[in-house]
C-alpha cells in the first residue's frame, strides 16, 4: 500500500532524524527541509542502514523566509514541524525572539492550510505546558498553560509558549485549517544520531565536566520516544487537535544524575561535578541573576507530569529518565564533547 507523504522541516536536527528513520522504517515517503542542500549528503550518511532510504528527498526552505513553501507542501499529507523557527541568542531581545517563533509556525501553517494538508503535528515544549504550575496539588496535565509573564521563564521557553499559542489560534480562526497536535516535550536526551546534539544536553555535560549547578530536578525524555509519539500522533484519529505531553514516567535530579554516571559509568566518576549547589542559595540571589531565576523556578515547579492521555489514546510508553541520561551520555563521550 502506498503511503502518504510526510514533510519534515529541519532534517538535519537532532529530533528530526529520529522522526526521518522511524517514517522511512514504517514506509512512508520523506521530503526534509534543510537550510542548504549541501547538508543533504551529511543526513543520508547518518541515516545509511534506514530502510527506504531512497524515499527521502530535500528541499531548501528556510523558516524565515516566504519563499519555497508552496513548493514545499505540493503532494504532502502530513506535516512535522519540528525545526524551531528561531535560534536563541543572548544578544536577541525578547520580543524579538517571541515575534519570530509566532511568525515561523503561522507561515507553516498558512502554507499547510493552502496546500491542502490533512495534519500538523508541532514539535512543542513542556515549558509551555506546566511552569507555572507552582502548587502540587495534582499532576500536571494537557489543559495546563505556563503564563508569558511567568517569572523565570527562560527566553527559548517563552518563544516555544508563544508559537504554540499562535498555532492553536490561527487554527481556531481558520476552518480550513489543517488538524492540528502538538507533542509537548520535556528536556531531550537519548542518543544522537549524527553527533548534533540540543541545549537540553547541557544538563548532563555540566556534570561530565565537573562545573557548579543547582541540585535541579528535571523531566526529561529520550528523544527517540517523543519521534514515537509524533509518528503515532500524525495519523491517530484520537490525536487530531490534541495536545499531548511528553515525558519520562520519573523525573530525575542532579544529584540522582551524578549517582547514575558513578554507578552506571564508573570511568568518568572523577571528573564529575563534586558540590552542588543548594536550593536556598539559588533562591536568595534568584533576585538578581536571570540564570538563577531560571533555576529557581524550575526548583518550585510541579515535576508530576500525567503521560496518561498518550498512553490511553495512542498506545504510547517512554524510556526510563535513566535510560534516556545514559545514552545522552555516550554520546557526550563517543563525540569528545565531555570535556
Amino acid at each position: 500500500m502506498n503511503k502518504s507523504l510526510v514533510l519534515v522541516t529541519g532534517g538535519n536536527g537532532f529530533l528530526a532524524s529520529h522522526i526521518i528513520k522511524q517514517l522511512l522504517t514504517a514506509g512512508y515517503p520523506v521530503r526534509a527541509t534543510l537550510r542548504s542542500l549541501d547538508k543533504a549528503a551529511g543526513v543520508k550518511q547518518t541515516l545509511a542502514g534506514t530502510p527506504n532510504l531512497d524515499r527521502l528527498t530535500f528541499v531548501a526552505l528556510d523558516l524565515t523566509q516566504d519563499q519555497g513553501w508552496a513548493e514545499a507542501m505540493r503532494d504532502v499529507t502530513y506535516v512535522m514541524s519540528v525545526a524551531a523557527p528561531v535560534f536563541v541568542n543572548q544578544g536577541q531581545a525578547s520580543d524579538e525572539v517571541t515575534s519570530a517563533a509566532k511568525v515561523g509556525t503561522i507561515r507553516v501553517l498558512k502554507a499547510a492550510t493552502a496546500a491542502g494538508v490533512k495534519r500538523v503535528v508541532m514539535t512543542a515544549n513542556l515549558g509551555a505546558v506546566g511552569f507555572s504550575r507552582l502548587d502540587h496539588d495534582h499532576p500536571v496535565t494537557e489543559v495546563d498553560w505556563t503564563r508569558e509573564d511567568q517569572p523565570g521563564l527562560s527566553l527559548y521557553e517563552k518563544s516555544k509558549l508563544v508559537a504554540e499559542e499562535a498555532g492553536w489560534a490561527y487554527c481556531k480562526a481558520h476552518a480550513d485549517s489543517p488538524e492540528f497536535t502538538t507533542v509537548n516535550a520535556g528536556a531531550m536526551l537519548g542518543p544522537s544520531l549524527n553527533g548534533h546534539v540540543t541545549g537540553s544536553y547541557n544538563l548532563v555535560s555540566r556534570i561530565l565536566t565537573g562545573q557548579m549547578m543547582p541540585n535541579l530536578k528535571v523531566n526529561v525524555i529520550d528523544v527517540r520516544d517523543v519521534a514515537d509519539l509524533e509518528v503515532r500522533a500524525m495519523t491517530a484519529p484520537a490525536a487530531a487537535n490534541q495536545r499531548f505531553l511528553a515525558v519520562a514516567a520519573t523525573p530525575i535530579s542532579m544529584r540522582d544524575l551524578k549517582t547514575l554516571i558513578q554507578e552506571q559509568r564508573p570511568q568518568l566518576a572523577a571528573g564529575l561535578t563534586k558540590h552542588l549547589i543548594p536550593d536556598w542559595f539559588v533562591r536568595g540571589l534568584a533576585p538578581f541573576s536571570g540564570q538563577l531565576r531560571e533555576s529557581s523556578l524550575m526548583i518550585r515547579i510541579n515535576h508530576e507530569v500525567s503521560t496518561q492521555k498518550a498512553q490511553q489514546l495512542l498506545g504510547w510508553q517512554a524510556r526510563s529518565a535513566d535510560t534516556a541520561v545514559l545514552a545522552a551520555v555516550d554520546t557526550l563521550v563517543k563525540n569528545g564533547l565531555n570535556k
